[in-house]
């Protein structure tokens, strides 16, 4: 019965342990502007992450309603490196937009979407 009881310790254990690894991604928070929103034209986006990222390897993509990619300024972390920032070049027409983002936690694990939102007329 105690051999049981160690090794049911033990199994515990390392579930617990392995599971910390599962969290140890950059997940996203937040966005402005939000997933499936109506928005005036925004000036930038911000992604919130649940970690700090590599900027080198991190970063966003935004396709436009005519299938093509808006032109972005420099990307910026902020908040510690949990939040990447980044500004239209220009002002966004009144449409449906997609943005792709990809981030690269600090602790080297890769994680990636997308969501989508509109602006308004």
């Amino acid at each position: 019965m105690l051999r049981f009881i160690r090794f049911a310790i033990l199994a515990a254990s390392a579930c617990l342990l392995l599971s910390g690894q599962v969290w140890a991604h950059a997940h996203l928070n937040l966005a402005e502007p939000a997933d499936k929103a109506v928005v005036s034209a925004p000036t930038a986006f911000n992604l919130t992450f649940s970690e700090s990222l590599n900027p080198k390897f991190s970063g966003i993509k935004v396709t436009g309603p005519d299938r093509k990619e808006v032109a972005l300024g420099e990307s910026m972390l902020m908040d510690g490196g949990r939040v990447l920032m980044v500004a239209p070049v220009g002002k966004l027409l009144p449409g449906a937009y997609k943005v792709d983002w990809h981030a690269l936690s600090v602790d080297g694990h890769k994680t990636n979407g997308s969501y989508g939102f509109t602006v308004a007329p």
